[in-house]
C-alpha cells in the first residue's frame, strides 16, 4: 500500500470513528431523555418470592414459646389471626404469625 492510499485509509477510519461516536452520543441522549419521562419507560415489577411456611414450622415455634411460659401470649397471637386453634389459621397468615411469634 502506498503512502497516499494509507493516508486516505486513515482519514476514512477517522471519519468512521467520528460517526460512531456521534451515533453513540445520540443513543445516550435519547436514553437520558427517556429516563426523564417515567410514562415512556415500562415499569417492571419484581416478584418477591415468599417463602412457603408449613403448619409444622409454625407449630414448632409456637410450641417452643408455649413451653417457655408464654402460653397465654401464643393463644392471643392465634386469636389475632382470626382463629381459636393454630390449625384454623389461614396458611397465608403463617409468615406474619411467625414474625410476631419471634418477638414474644
Amino acid at each position: 500500500m502506498n503512502k497516499e492510499k494509507m493516508l486516505e485509509f486513515a482519514a476514512d477510519l477517522k471519519k468512521i470513528a467520528e460517526d460512531i461516536l456521534e451515533l453513540a452520543d445520540g443513543f445516550l441522549t435519547e436514553e437520558a431523555a427517556d429516563s426523564e419521562t417515567p410514562e415512556s419507560v415500562p415499569e417492571v415489577q419484581e416478584e418477591k418470592e415468599v417463602p412457603v411456611i408449613s403448619l409444622e414450622q409454625v407449630r414448632g415455634v409456637l410450641a417452643d414459646k408455649s413451653r417457655s411460659g408464654k402460653t397465654a401470649e401464643v393463644k392471643a397471637l392465634i386469636g389475632r389471626h382470626g382463629a381459636e386453634r393454630l390449625s384454623d389459621v389461614d396458611p397465608k397468615e403463617y409468615p406474619a404469625l411467625l414474625k410476631e411469634a419471634e418477638v414474644l
